[in-house]
C-alpha cells in the first residue's frame, strides 16, 4: 500500500483564548481577511488568499488550565512559519511590528545551519510562536 499523495496544507486551526483579540491580531497585523464563521459562532476562518486559517476557543474549556498560554515545550505545535517574498519583506514587517507594538526577534540568517532562509520570529496574543520566512541565496 502506498502513502497518500499529499499536496499543501489545506487549512490550519489554532485554539485561542480570546477570539476577538486573535481575530484582530491576524487581520490587522498579518493581513488575513475573514472568510467564514464568526466570533459569536465560536470560530473564525480567515484567509490570506493562499492559506485558510481558523481560530476557535477550546472545545472543552473545563479541560483548559487556568491562564493557559501556548508553549512549544509541550507536545504538538512548535511554531508556524509563513512565507514572504524576500529579505526586504522581512525588514518591512519588522518596521510595521515596531509601529504596532508587536514584539519580535531579529531577522536571522539560517544558511549557516543548512537552511537557505531568513527568519523573523514573533508571537501571537496567546504566545504561539510565528515566523515570517524568506528565501536566502545559497552560500557559495
Amino acid at each position: 500500500m502506498n502513502a497518500p499523495d499529499i499536496g499543501g496544507i489545506h487549512h490550519l486551526m489554532l485554539t485561542v483564548s480570546d477570539l476577538n483579540r486573535s481575530q484582530k491580531f491576524y487581520t490587522e497585523v498579518l493581513g488575513f481577511k475573514v472568510y467564514g464563521g464568526s466570533v459569536e459562532g465560536g470560530f473564525v476562518v480567515m484567509t490570506n488568499g493562499q492559506l485558510l486559517m481558523g481560530i476557535n476557543l477550546p472545545p472543552d474549556p473545563s479541560k483548559t488550565p487556568k491562564n493557559d498560554q501556548f508553549s512549544e515545550h509541550r507536545l504538538g505545535l512548535d511554531h508556524l512559519s509563513l512565507t514572504v517574498d524576500n529579505h526586504d519583506a522581512l525588514l518591512n514587517a519588522a518596521h510595521m511590528f515596531d509601529e504596532k507594538g508587536v514584539p519580535h526577534g531579529n531577522i536571522e540568517d539560517l544558511r549557516a545551519i543548512g537552511f537557505p532562509v531568513y527568519v523573523l520570529a514573533f508571537r501571537d496574543p496567546d504566545n504561539i510562536q510565528l515566523e515570517l520566512t524568506a528565501p536566502a541565496p545559497a552560500v557559495q
